[in-house]
């Protein structure tokens, strides 16, 4: 599935229970930073959470894939509430990043430009 058929497929799931009434741009937005902040609290108190680690620890991969599926899908349901083409947004996004972090100004260094 691509991303217009996953979208298609989330403003179904909202239209079939009638959530659209409450499908506001700042209620999606609201619901979505909840959802980061669940996410946030699968890894908060673990150390060396990287891949190795995600590997021998499948039910925190589990919560961690559960939780970003959460904020995909509110991502993408903001994106077509707000009529707003995420892929171009974020080709946009990465042009105008490419401009402000240059590599001679950010290479290894993680300030912000």
């Amino acid at each position: 599935m691509d991303i217009d058929g996953l979208q298609k497929e989330i403003s179904n799931f909202a239209s079939e229970r009638n959530w659209e009434q409450f499908h506001t741009v700042k209620n999606l937005v609201l619901a979505l930073v909840g959802e980061a902040g669940e996410l946030a609290s699968v890894v908060q108190w673990l150390e060396g959470v990287d891949k190795t680690f995600l590997d021998s620890n499948q039910d925190i991969r589990q919560e961690l894939a559960d939780e970003l599926a959460d904020v995909f899908i509110y991502l993408l349901r903001i994106a077509d509430v707000s009529g707003i083409n995420l892929l171009s947004a974020a080709e946009e996004k990465m042009k105008k990043n490419s401009t402000r972090y240059t590599i001679e100004k950010s290479f290894g260094n993680a300030e912000k430009q």
